[in-house]
């Protein structure tokens, strides 16, 4: 343990470390990170799990999640560069940050999951059997639980030990899409249960270079969900362009998302203007569209991109002998994948809509 730990400080390579440990690490570790301002205590709890929690910090607890989705590897190479700057002392973090890599064993094979799709097994999901094989348990599922219970852990302990009660709580959850949009990068709200829509957040994102927002109107077993309805926080499922291989991404495309987020847990200022409703296109889910047929089959073409809108009666999907239509004008699809397993969601479809 020794040994990882020193290579770790020495080069701050931790997707290294995760890649090498894909399902988990002997035991955890724990060090000290001296900059000009700061001493911070990196904690290593497991595989693919680091805390940065620097002496100074403030009142903010900030979870930063990516590899959901082994294959999403624009989000991984950010989170990757801003840990190892913060272990090499190179950025100085002044919020409580986590991170989380959250598949590696899909990283190293370089596809979306490996039995399962994880973002489909949080809030408890992991506990349920699934659908089409009636599976309760395996590697993904144990890991999900886990991510579940670091994010916790996470929370909680700042609670305690600050007893402060005014502690703010924020978890991106960073993956990109399975096709191309035509809104390159856009950032799924889920459900709020009455609570409203944070302009400020949104403002937020707009800093990140992202403009487009998906409005979700009912619990999901995402990750962002999770943390949203169990701990309160402002939390995102933010898509970052299309899937592609690691160093095939342009990266220049994600600069200020990088920018942004390390403004952040540096504790920088951020230069927010006022909220404008005309700086964001706004979506609705309208129609959720689940596979319940071994014959399912989409009725575009695989290169149409996300946000593709329809005539009202254009036949959507085949779900076995079922005509899946849209139902007006201007209904745009997200999310399509024919290719998920029986019971899952194939498809979103989204309509535009405003925040009051």
């Amino acid at each position: 343990m020794k040994k990882l730990q020193t290579e770790l400080q020495n080069t701050g390579d931790f997707l290294k470390l995760t890649r090498e440990n894909e399902w988990s690490i002997p035991e955890g570790f724990s060090f000290m990170v001296n900059t000009t301002n700061h001493r911070t205590q990196v904690s290593v709890l497991d595989t693919g799990i680091i805390i940065f929690e620097p002496e100074c910090a403030t009142d903010k607890d900030i979870v930063l999640s990516c590899a959901v989705h082994g294959n999403e590897t624009a989000p991984i190479e950010i989170c990757a560069e801003l840990v190892q700057k913060l272990i090499l002392g190179e950025l100085e973090v002044s919020e409580r940050v986590l991170f989380l890599f959250g598949n590696p064993a899909s990283i190293n094979i370089s596809e979306r999951f490996v039995e399962e799709n994880m973002n489909r097994l949080f809030s408890g999901a992991h506990a349920k059997a699934a659908s089409d094989t009636g599976v309760v348990d395996n590697k993904e599922r144990q890991r999900a639980k886990l991510l579940e219970d670091s994010v916790k852990d996470f929370y909680l302990a700042a609670d305690e030990s600050t007893k402060s009660p005014k502690r703010s709580r924020y978890h991106y959850d960073l993956h990109t899409a399975i096709r191309a949009s035509k809104n390159d990068k856009f950032a799924v709200y889920p459900f709020r249960h009455g609570q409203p829509w944070k302009k400020e957040q949104l403002q937020f994102l707009k800093q990140c270079g992202i403009s487009t927002i998906l409005l979700s109107h009912s619990p999901t077993t995402t990750f962002s969900y999770y943390s949203s309805n169990e701990f309160g926080a402002d939390a995102f499922t933010v898509e970052l362009g299309k899937v592609r291989p690691f160093g095939e991404n342009d990266m220049s495309k994600f600069a200020e998302v990088k920018q942004t987020l390390t403004q952040f847990i540096c504790g920088e200022a951020i230069d927010m203007a006022e909220y404008n409703a005309n700086d964001f296109d706004v979506f609705e889910i309208y129609q959720t569209i689940n596979r319940t047929e071994q014959d399912f089959r989409l009725n575009f073409a695989d290169d149409v991109a996300n946000f593709t809108d329809f005539n009202e009666g254009y036949v959507l999907a085949f779900d076995g002998d079922k005509e899946i239509k849209a139902k007006q004008t201007g209904e745009a699809i997200v999310f399509p994948n024919a290719s998920v397993a029986i019971g899952q969601r194939a498809l979103l479809t989204v309509i535009p809509t405003v925040i009051d």
